[in-house]
């Protein structure tokens, strides 16, 4: 036997050897499906680590809670997450070309104000109305774009004065009081066919344009060179500032958009409405696997950690826990998540 094995190692036998030694010991064709399946699922799930993260959760609350996995809850789960996964997608833009947007909650809130505004007390035309809306919000982020492009603004104190700017100014035209919204664009915060939320339609749709743009448009190329190496991407021939006022426009649409999702879903434009909403964006964001230094993240990911972020709300709300409590495990979830996710980068 043991000259017939090492004949059978020769240069004209090399591949033949281990396949006959492994035929005795049961390795079938069969057999070999099942371990190939397992790698690969096994590098999928490694390779999407929010995506784990968000299987596990699913699973650890649908054993503790039997009424989370019921349909009615989970579309109530896609509407939670909806306004804030729409945040994150504008904020992916910036954040992957290295910058930073925490203007988006008091902008959404300004472009429902002017949406409510402009309808009701001048009576435009509602499509007129919410295209001012989605105006405001372009214009807000074009400002931040131009004082961080053309001010060379550092992009935290940019939208941090664009933050308190939106806020400001909705409550000067609302007068610090909700305005009422026309009832054809209440109707975005309903359902489909009696059970479809609109919220959650507006959302895949949104989630669908921020992949576009991402991996098929210049803007998007731009943003991943810009946020990888900005000096590098000056050099290559694009034009880093026009980028930037593109990158920071889109995110103020995006926010405009999402504002006008809640402000339909509270059947009222709010002043106060979208308060803190920039960190739940850009944490879904960073939990999605984005690189806050940039050159890193794509819309899947963040649609992920914008659903991890709902999840974790509805299943600690199903099982009673404080809501005192629930800010501390969600800020918990963040650190891990992040941290797993640089560990594994490194790995």
């Amino acid at each position: 036997m043991a000259t017939d094995i090492h004949s059978s190692s020769g240069p004209g036998h090399g591949r033949q050897g281990p396949r006959v030694s492994k035929g005795p010991s049961g390795g079938g064709s069969s057999g070999g499906a099942g371990s190939g399946a397992m790698p690969v699922l096994r590098k999928v799930l490694l390779e999407n680590g929010a995506l784990s993260g968000l299987i596990v959760l699913v699973v650890a609350l649908t054993v503790m809670s039997p009424d989370f996995l019921s349909t009615q809850n989970l579309l109530n789960v896609g509407v939670q997450a909806a306004v804030t996964a729409i945040l994150a997608f504008g904020v992916t833009f910036v954040i992957v070309a290295g910058g930073i947007d925490l203007s988006v909650g008091s902008v959404a809130a300004l472009s429902a104000i002017m949406l409510g505004w402009t309808a009701s007390k001048d009576g435009l035309p509602v499509w007129m109305a919410v295209l001012l809306a989605v105006g405001t919000g372009v214009a807000c982020g074009l400002v931040s774009g131009g004082l961080i492009a053309y001010g060379k603004l550092p992009p935290f104190i940019a939208t941090l004065a664009m933050l308190s700017i939106g806020r400001g100014l909705s409550l000067v035209l609302s007068d610090g009081t909700p305005l009422t919204l026309p009832a054809s664009v209440a109707t975005v915060g309903e359902t489909l066919g009696g059970w479809f939320p609109v919220p959650l339609l507006v959302m895949v749709v949104m989630g669908g344009i921020t992949s576009l743009v991402l991996a098929r448009t210049y803007s998007g190329r731009s943003m991943y060179a810009i946020g990888g190496n900005e000096e590098a991407a000056r050099l290559s021939g694009i034009r880093v500032r026009r980028q930037k006022l593109v990158i920071y426009g889109l995110s103020g649409a995006f926010a405009a958009i999402a504002g006008i999702v809640l402000a339909s879903r509270l059947a009222s434009a709010q002043p106060q409405a979208a308060m803190g909403y920039e960190l739940d964006a850009i944490a879904a964001v960073v939990i999605g696997g984005a690189s806050l230094s940039g050159g890193v993240g794509k819309a899947s990911g963040t649609l992920i950690g914008a659903l991890i972020l709902a999840v974790l709300r509805n299943g600690l709300n199903l099982l009673d826990v404080s809501a005192f409590w629930q800010q501390v495990v969600i800020g918990v979830v963040i650190a891990l998540a992040v941290l797993l996710d640089t560990l594994r980068r490194r790995a």
